[in-house]
């Protein structure tokens, strides 16, 4: 990538132009198809209310680009609030720069943090931001695929949509990234990486945090990591909490959430439309949820604890079920539908492209005549892999 400068408080940068210092030997260029997923689910991203990068134009090159075959060229023009990754931040600490990574830190805070007085207080508005981040994900069943500390941004935002994808059957082990052989970016996995992503971003500021005595600032920045899981737990208790329409806090929620993620698992569930059938349960008619179950009586007790806290809740059955719709996406770019518009535009024809566009500008109202893009990938469509673009 390139960062071609700022722009009224936006970063611009290139993806797929050409080589840079750390292209690692490759020719630094994307083909089409990575370019406009990138466009597309950064779009449906930014509509489903997740910090995001943005993409402002996806331009085709004429070139052809070699992978396993000739492949059309294309550049993406993506805007950012900024850049600056936590690799960005290891960069200058593995070259021993204490100036650069001081001046680096100055400008992160002056650009993200302006109230955070010091290194640790930096540090721990990074930590809230990700561990936010990485709920908004998981409660729309979005896979990074590769969470490495440089697509991993200090501001909070979605970077680098590279083999990303979205689940449809709730699945922790979820995997498609093509080189993620071991499952290290596996969907249930992504809250731990980003902790592990954090820890290497700590790692950078403790001669910031205490240049004479780093033994202390390793306690210190290992106090701050430490506060990762109860931040993340909090975020997505009332993640879930929206999504199934309670809005008190209760001592049995994480064990309600689990074993509905249980039964979910276990009968391979469509995790989008489960919890939008689930708001036309509140309003006493589940026919359609118990239809995506193998065996819906497995989900019968627990459906029953649920609605008795909605009960226990006193909202209206309706205003619970507009609630859980306003939470729960009808559409997101599911992986079969994103394929088809990539696959007809390397031909040259963009309708299926800007018919998905148009409709993932609103997740979350049903519109007549898109009922398909709200449905998992038929049978036929297999076993799905994503790859990286540049």
């Amino acid at each position: 990538a390139i960062l071609l400068g700022e722009a009224k408080g936006r970063d611009i940068q290139l993806k797929g132009a050409g080589p840079t210092p750390y292209s690692r030997n490759g020719d630094g260029r994307a083909w089409l198809g990575p370019v406009l997923r990138e466009y597309v689910v950064s779009e449906a991203m930014h509509a489903l209310g997740i910090p995001t990068t943005l993409a402002l134009a996806a331009v085709e090159t004429g070139e052809d680009i070699y992978r396993e075959t000739a492949l059309p060229g294309a550049v993406i023009t993506r805007v950012a609030s900024s850049h600056i990754r936590v690799g960005t931040f290891q960069v200058l600490a593995a070259r021993g720069d204490q100036e650069g990574l001081h001046a680096l830190f100055e400008h992160a805070v002056g650009r993200h943090y302006p109230d955070a007085g010091s290194p640790l207080e930096f540090l721990n508005a990074v930590i809230s931001a990700q561990a936010t981040l990485v709920v908004k994900w998981l409660s729309v069943g979005f896979i990074h695929g590769v969470m490495n500390t440089d697509n991993c941004a200090i501001s909070g935002e979605t970077i680098d949509y590279g083999p990303c994808a979205f689940i449809d059957a709730y699945d922790p082990a979820a995997v498609f990234s093509s080189i993620d052989h071991g499952g290290r970016y596996a969907f249930g996995r992504q809250p731990v990486i980003m902790q592990w992503n954090l820890a290497r971003l700590a790692e950078t500021l403790l001669p910031l945090i205490q240049p004479d005595d780093l033994d202390k600032a390793v306690e210190l920045a290992s106090a701050e990591l430490g506060r990762f899981p109860d931040i993340y737990r909090a975020a997505w208790l009332n993640g879930m909490r929206a999504k199934l329409g309670l809005v008190k806090e209760n001592a049995e929620d994480q064990d309600l959430f689990e074993k509905m993620l249980s039964v979910l698992q276990e009968q391979s569930v469509d995790y989008t439309l489960f919890f939008r059938h689930l708001s036309e349960a509140a309003i006493g008619e589940p026919q359609k949820l118990r239809e995506l179950l193998v065996d819906p009586t497995q989900l019968d007790d627990w459906l029953e604890r649920w609605m008795q806290r909605l009960e226990s809740e006193g909202r209206a059955p309706a205003e619970t079920r507009a609630a859980m719709n306003l939470a729960n996406p009808l559409y997101i770019p599911r992986n079969h539908k994103v394929e088809a518009a990539l696959q007809s535009a390397e031909t040259g024809e963009y309708f299926l492209l800007n018919e998905l566009l148009d409709v993932l500008k609103a997740p979350y109202e049903e519109r007549p005549g898109f009922e398909s893009y709200a449905l998992p990938a038929p049978e036929a469509f297999g076993p799905y892999q994503t790859f990286c673009g540049t």
